[in-house]
């Protein structure tokens, strides 16, 4: 498996929107297993196809260690309550920001075995979801946030 350049903000890749992966193949397969490895050694918990250049309905997250999910062409079939919270993106580093997302989502895809697959996320890992999603459609999280800050800025901020 290989490691994936991801790209940053600044470039216009992350502001299109993604077409569907028309079949799981092997070659989607090891994208996918390069998409894990390559957010892993990032210390990140999701990743989608376009912050690493390619432009199909794809992602990863791993919201917690060892549990991994793998999202062929995600649809997001219903949303529950609000909840604000923090984000960040490997794609906007050293910045986070407070959005607002569904407290409890239900997301249907194909897996990483091309077979359909449906999950109800509650919390952190429905934030999670989400904010994969949105880079599916070309939306950062920093397009949703109220304030960006440093996390060092915010910081110095609660300890005055």
């Amino acid at each position: 498996m290989a490691l994936r350049t991801i790209f940053t903000e600044e470039d216009p890749i992350l502001r299109k929107t993604c077409r569907p992966v028309d079949e799981v193949t092997d070659r989607i397969r090891m994208i996918l297993d390069d998409m894990v490895d390559t957010m892993r050694d990032a210390q990140g918990v999701g990743l989608a196809a376009p912050q690493v250049g390619i432009m199909r309905r794809m992602f990863v997250a791993e919201p917690e260690p060892e549990e991994v999910y793998y999202f062929v062409n995600p649809e997001i079939i219903a949303e529950e309550g609000e909840v604000e919270g923090e984000e960040a993106c490997l794609s906007v580093p050293e910045l986070m920001g407070n959005v607002v997302r569904p407290a409890k989502i239900t997301i249907r895809g194909l897996g990483r075995d091309g077979k359909e697959q449906e999950y109800t996320f509650e919390g952190f890992h429905a934030r999670v979801m989400c904010h994969e999603n949105d880079h599916l459609n070309g939306i950062l999280y920093s397009d949703k946030a109220e304030k960006l800050f440093r996390p060092a800025e915010q910081e110095e901020e609660e300890a005055e």
